[in-house]
């Protein structure tokens, strides 16, 4: 992201070193850390062509908005993914991901040299044969429909090999694991007739004419919802976010942040909490990026030398960057790629997701608020002098930033397709960039930004494709509803009570999730626990918005989780941090968000925070969790009013786990221990607090 300064904005670590050398790195760490965006950096020719060919297929996309093609969405689709796959072969590199290290000496390489980057031959062969390969289908695409019952032997060679390079592009764009796992589905469709007969999993086994058509010809597989998604939705979403970003959006949402809480001090001067800045900065810069890890690189180059002066060690500091990165994805107008596969999964409108999350979102920032605040207190934190802008300066000269998000609800509310809704906003964010000379979208400009639209979609895309071989794998063998049974019958091992078979079943279901988020991107891990792991929440009588709500989060918070927290360890790298003491700061602050869903799921009450009961039932609901989050807080961050002890902590975590199970009963006992806690709390630092002398010694 371009960071060319606003007239009177923040310059926040404008002239820092620091800040240079994390701004220069950037784009290598991003590379080395997002698990969806390592692409190649490509130059001469080859990149000019490659530019065009993206922004021909963002227009494509943009056409087909209002006038799509007549022969259906899976015709599209099977077009879709003809013109992108082969992108990916020549976008992205076909060894493993280089380490930290070699990413560093590669920065040293001369310019002249870059084009090592660029597509080798294989890649180009690649590309070739996926492009034949996946236009195969409209040869004769009525009649490949037709014969889906009794493929062709060249139907079965061509489905194969789009399976190959399907697999062989997912590995590019996100490593081996994704890979690893469809492999092992398919051989679980195959082999199945092998597995002992009395085991819950077994099934009667299917050949590969059975297998590859499922995939290939039919609207379960690699057509399936999840490339549905990511070729309306996403794809959309992506333009829309690289042109807000071409127009100066991202730089004019960190200044704000940075002016909005700078507080007077002295004659001239102000001061900024950088915690709390950093953490508005990640909600506003998460509308342009879309990335947790991203969003966390982005705001690390601008902010961390802001945090370094204000006394935050480099694991904390590191901590509230992918915290705040990761706040991005689960914060609305624009969740992450999985809250559109939520929106499809069941049947409603993407508004009605955004709705869904608002609750569960100012839960999120108010826990990590009050755990950066706590932290600022311990280490001693201090306030920071930097030149701003008044905020209503910058609010009057840039505000039209925020037009276009806000048009986007209001479009989404007044019954607009979103996919629409998401076009008229790019159109208005084209036209306001106008009114900043510095960032006008000539034609330059916008070109780059319908070739970064595309670029983006291209992992996410091999991602979904790639999904859609799990998804039809379940469906064909029926394992969703045997792995729920399963989870089901393991949870009343310990017990039959209704309440704790579906607190264990919750349990299972949230680590399940955070392991499957462990080894791959979070689009591809909701779609992997939302057919295999949703089924049993189900089955235990949750709803299916506030499964599908629950299995989401923890999607998200994988980026968070120990042991491969990748936002972590990517602010890690901006800071200089210990990685490991990193994830676990990051692991804290978030927190709160790890045990939310858990009030989604475990009373009838939790229906509230997604908004989903009446008015005065959402905002009691509301008012108690925000209790909740803050006896969170107070027992991670070992401080109420000054540093806590350990029983204290104790008090209030309780009081926080009996308080967001949304029961009456919970509820008294939950503020009662808080008030316990609180009061022992006060009596223990007045007791301990230093009688003054009547004769004014101590």
């Amino acid at each position: 992201m371009a960071h060319d300064d606003h007239p009177g904005s923040a310059k926040v670590g404008a002239t820092s070193s620091e800040g240079d050398q994390a701004g220069s790195d950037a784009g290598q760490i991003l590379a080395e850390h997002d698990e969806e965006r390592p692409g190649r950096q490509l130059s001469g020719p080859v990149a000019i062509a490659i530019t065009a060919l993206c922004a021909l297929v963002s227009v494509f996309v943009l056409w087909t908005v209002f006038l799509p093609l007549a022969k259906g969405t899976q015709y599209y689709l099977t077009i879709f993914l003809a013109v992108v796959l082969p992108l990916t072969f020549l976008c992205y590199r076909s060894g493993l991901r280089l380490s930290v290290g070699r990413l560093n000496r590669r920065s040293e390489v001369p310019a002249a040299s870059v084009d090592r980057d660029n597509p080798a031959a294989l890649d180009w062969v690649l590309a070739v044969v996926s492009l034949v390969v996946a236009l195969y289908p409209l040869l004769a695409y009525d009649s490949f429909l037709e014969r889906r019952q009794i493929p062709t032997t060249l139907d079965l060679v061509a489905g194969l090999v789009l399976l190959v390079l399907i697999l062989e592009a997912t590995r590019r764009t996100t490593g081996w694991w994704l890979p690893a796992i469809c492999l092992g589905f398919f051989a679980y469709a195959y082999y199945g007739a092998y597995l002992p007969i009395d085991w819950s999993l077994a099934h009667v086994g299917f050949n590969i004419d059975e297998i590859v058509p499922q995939l290939f010809m039919g609207t379960s597989g690699f057509y399936g919802t999840p490339l549905s998604v990511a070729a309306t939705y996403i794809v959309l979403f992506t333009i829309y976010g690289a042109v807000l970003d071409m127009s100066g959006a991202g730089k004019f949402f960190i200044d704000l942040s940075f002016a909005a809480f700078s507080g007077r001090r002295g004659k001239g001067g102000s001061g900024t909490a950088p915690g709390r800045t950093v953490t508005l900065a990640g909600f506003l810069l998460g509308t342009v990026s879309g990335s947790g890890t991203a969003t966390a690189v982005s705001l690390g180059t601008v902010s961390w030398p802001i945090l370094r002066r204000a006394g935050y060690p480099r694991e904390q500091g590191g901590g509230i960057l992918a915290a705040a990165g990761i706040g991005a994805i689960l914060s609305p107008p624009t969740l992450g790629a999985a809250a559109f596969i939520i929106a499809e999964l069941l049947r409603t409108s993407y508004l009605t997701v955004l709705i869904y999350a608002i609750i569960p979102t100012i839960l999120y920032y108010v826990g990590i608020i009050l755990a950066i605040e706590i932290d600022a207190r311990k280490h001693g934190a201090k306030a920071v002098e930097i030149s701003t802008a008044s905020p209503w300066r910058l609010l009057g000269r840039f505000g039209y930033h925020f037009l276009s998000l806000f048009l986007i609800v209001a479009f989404m509310a007044a019954n607009i397709p979103p996919f629409k809704a998401v076009v008229y906003a790019t159109i208005l964010q084209f036209g306001c960039s106008f009114l900043d000379r510095t960032h006008a979208m000539t034609p330059r400009r916008l070109l780059e930004a319908l070739a970064t639209g595309t670029r983006s979609v291209l992992p996410v895309t091999a991602v979904c494709a790639a999904a859609g071989i799990i998804v039809a794998v379940v469906t064909l063998t029926g394992l969703g509803l045997n792995l729920a049974a399963i989870i089901v019958d393991g949870a009343q091992v310990v017990g039959d009570h209704p309440t704790l078979v579906l607190l264990l079943t919750a349990l299972f279901a949230a680590v399940a999730v955070a392991v499957i988020g462990l080894a791959v991107p979070v689009t591809a891990s909701f779609i992997i626990a939302s057919v295999i792991i949703t089924p049993a929440l189900l089955e235990l009588g949750v709803t299916r918005p506030e499964a599908y709500m629950f299995v989401f989060y923890y999607a998200v918070l994988s980026e968070v989780s120990p042991p491969t927290a990748l936002a972590a360890v990517a602010s890690a790298a901006i800071t200089g941090g210990n990685p490991v003491r990193t994830m676990w700061a990051s692991w804290k602050y978030a927190l709160p968000a790890f045990l939310v869903p858990f009030a989604f799921v475990l009373s009838d009450n939790g229906s509230n925070l997604l908004s989903q009961g009446p008015l005065l039932g959402v905002v009691w609901a509301t008012l108690v969790s925000v209790l909740a989050v803050a006896a969170l807080a107070a027992a991670t961050g070992g401080w109420i009013v000054g540093p806590a002890r350990a029983y204290e902590r104790i008090l209030a975590f309780g009081a926080a786990l009996l308080l967001l199970y949304l029961e009456p009963l919970t509820i008294g006992v939950g503020g009662a221990l808080l008030g316990v806690a609180v009061a022992v709390h006060l009596i223990r630092r007045r007791l301990a607090s230093p009688v003054p002398d009547p004769q004014g010694g101590m």
